[in-house]
């Protein structure tokens, strides 16, 4: 085995239709999207101490982020700094707080991992993540045709664990059965939980008097969402649903207090912590020196850096400046959030490059936390920002 943090290996098949449909038989239905490959039919595969060093980096994170969020939670001031919309002000304050590791039990942490191992944590989206079908069902299967091991077959058994405690009675996402990705993923959440779930489209949710009804008028008590919860600040039903939370007819899944870990400002806030010395232990603080970038609410950097909305998703108003400052590469294909959020400004960690058939790639390493626990990696081959264009390729782990 080559003593490589990262090495591709394999070459696509010819076969790949055969495939696609293989994979559209286990619940993998976009491997290809509008006429591109999506999926890359290769693997790369990770040094095995680089992935322990990976893990223990997000159990350790995990831990910080809480203590983050348990010191911002019921302080306005904070909620403001780290943008969370103020109509979720009253469930953040009223909602009883999940155990200490488990404020939200489907999260994926986002990390730069770089051809010499060193890893940088990018962001955490701990409310909404998507990537779980690609990581929990094709890359377990990717990586037993290499041989190659895979801490993904852990994955559906950790949400059979979360969702035995959550028991909702609903999963939803926008344009249920139009949008494949998403679409697909509550499908896959909802079967590898075991229960008995119903599957509905967010678009055709209705609420009266605070009691949220589906389109057949079922009410809906318990729900798991793929519905950002910043959007209830500019969404017409936005109000009405944080009215249900409030008054306790609708327990939505991940929590409230998941937004304050989905925001960046707690990225910039948890580094001001550092440097200050407050809050954190002398361990903690090392593995913040070590494993997160600097973040600040302004744009203090002598080198290269990268702005980013306190709520971005897939890119969407990503920018990276040059060590003078001037604007080198911005995302031009997801929505741009920064007008409706403040920017954070992170110092720029270099992602790892791999050479695949299809070219050379930037690879981002995601790590999903589910149920409180590293379990599942997920890889994205783009440009130097991940964002919508990006293919997913398994990731493996090597001796």
């Amino acid at each position: 085995m080559s003593n490589r943090v990262i090495e591709v290996r394999g070459v696509p098949q010819a076969n790949r239709q055969a495939r696609v449909n293989e994979l559209e038989a286990l619940g993998f239905t976009w491997a290809n999207l509008d006429q591109e490959q999506y999926w890359i039919d290769q693997l790369v595969v990770m040094n095995r101490g680089t992935y322990q060093e990976l893990e223990e980096a997000s159990r350790k994170l995990w831990a910080i982020f809480d203590k983050a969020v348990r010191f911002v939670c019921g302080r306005h001031d904070l909620y403001q700094m780290i943008s969370i919309p103020e109509v979720l002000w009253e469930s953040l304050d009223t909602t009883l707080m999940n155990e200490p590791g488990l404020l939200s039990r489907y999260a994926r942490f986002d990390f730069a991992v770089s051809g010499t191992g060193e890893i940088k944590l990018l962001e955490l989206n701990a409310d909404t993540p998507t990537g779980y079908v690609e990581a929990a069902v094709a890359t377990p299967w990717m990586c037993r045709q290499y041989g190659v091991d895979s801490p993904n077959e852990q994955m559906a058994k950790r949400i059979q664990e979360a969702w035995a405690v959550e028991r909702p009675d609903t999963a939803a996402c926008v344009a249920y059965g139009q949008h494949a990705e998403d679409s697909g993923t509550i499908n896959m959440l909802v079967r590898h939980s075991g229960l008995d779930i119903t599957c509905v489209d967010c678009l055709d949710l209705w609420i009266d008097e605070g009691i949220v009804r589906d389109a057949s008028g079922r009410q809906i008590e318990r729900m798991f969402a793929l519905y950002p919860k910043e959007w209830m600040a500019v969404d017409d039903g936005g109000d009405a649903l944080a009215y249900s939370m409030e008054m306790g007819y609708l327990q939505l899944f991940n929590p409230p207090h998941a937004i304050l870990l989905q925001s960046k400002g707690l990225q910039a806030l948890i580094w001001g912590l550092h440097e200050l010395n407050l809050l954190y232990t002398p361990d903690e603080k090392s593995v913040i020196e070590r494993y997160m970038l600097p973040t600040y609410n302004k744009a203090v950097f002598d080198g290269s850096f990268v702005s980013k909305s306190m709520f971005g998703r897939e890119g969407g108003s990503v920018k990276i400046f040059d060590g003078s400052g001037q604007l080198e590469v911005q995302d031009e294909a997801g929505f741009d959030t920064s007008r409706l959020f403040p920017l954070i400004y992170q110092k720029r960690a270099e992602l790892a490059q791999i050479h695949l058939e299809s070219g050379s790639f930037h690879l981002l390493t995601g790590m999903f936390m589910i149920n409180g626990e590293p379990c599942g990696l997920l890889g994205r081959a783009g440009g130097p920002i991940t964002g919508n264009a990006s293919h997913f390729v398994a990731i493996g782990v090597g001796g």
